[in-house]
């Protein structure tokens, strides 16, 4: 089983709200958020399989596709989707929040 590939499975809305947050997230400074560089690797990997799986990304349509399927997935949670805690943790701080601005020059 070590060899064994892993399938995850997403609906289309699933696959575009998350290409999208993926692309977001890689034009940032990950470095505050990814404290291992082995994550690296499989970010990349999904973030490619999904520019791949996903035609929509490249529509001339596409933020009124995104926005249509992150309601519809909005509405998909109910009340989970609405009371999200703000930090991992009640009462802690959630660490990229804290992280510092970092400049690129």
């Amino acid at each position: 089983m070590e060899n064994a590939q892993i399938t995850i499975e997403l609906t289309p809305d699933e696959a575009l709200v998350l290409s999208d947050w993926l692309e977001r997230v890689q034009m940032t400074d990950l470095g505050r958020i990814v404290d291992d560089p082995a994550v690296w690797a499989p970010i990349h990997r999904l973030a490619g399989t999904l520019d791949k799986a996903v035609p929509a990304i490249f529509a001339p349509d596409y933020g009124e596709r995104l926005a249509a399927a992150r309601r519809r997935l909005r509405e998909s949670l109910g009340d989970l989707g609405r009371s999200r805690p703000a930090s991992p943790v009640p009462g802690e701080a959630h660490p990229c929040r804290e992280a510092p601005d970092h400049e690129i020059s």
